[in-house]
């Protein structure tokens, strides 16, 4: 069974806005179910909603702002992981970076 946290909770849990989690919402930084008329949020998802309260409350970043810097550091991971692999394929002695064969 998927562990998960009520909107109700979770805006009393970390003492924020209804309307802030819903604009997380709204914008697709967190994905909810709906049960029962009620929101739920997943427990694996806790950590994203918490670092967006402290970018939100600690920093005063806006929702879009929240968007952005989400989409950047997707990216940076994305980019980490493709680096990661790149490192981790055995190297050809014969091919030089920037030699062109005739």
């Amino acid at each position: 069974m998927i562990q998960r946290i009520s909107r109700k909770e979770c805006v009393a849990l970390y003492n924020i806005e209804i309307h802030f989690f819903d604009a997380l919402v709204e914008s697709g930084l967190i994905a909810v179910m709906e049960e029962q008329n009620e929101l739920y949020l997943d427990f694996e998802d806790l950590n994203n909603l918490e670092n967006y309260v402290n970018l939100h409350y600690d920093l005063e970043i806006n929702i879009p702002g929240i968007e952005v810097i989400s989409r950047l550091l997707k990216t940076v991971r994305e980019l980490q992981e493709e680096n990661k692999n790149l490192q981790s394929k055995p190297k050809d002695p014969d091919i030089e970076i920037g030699f062109v064969a005739p």
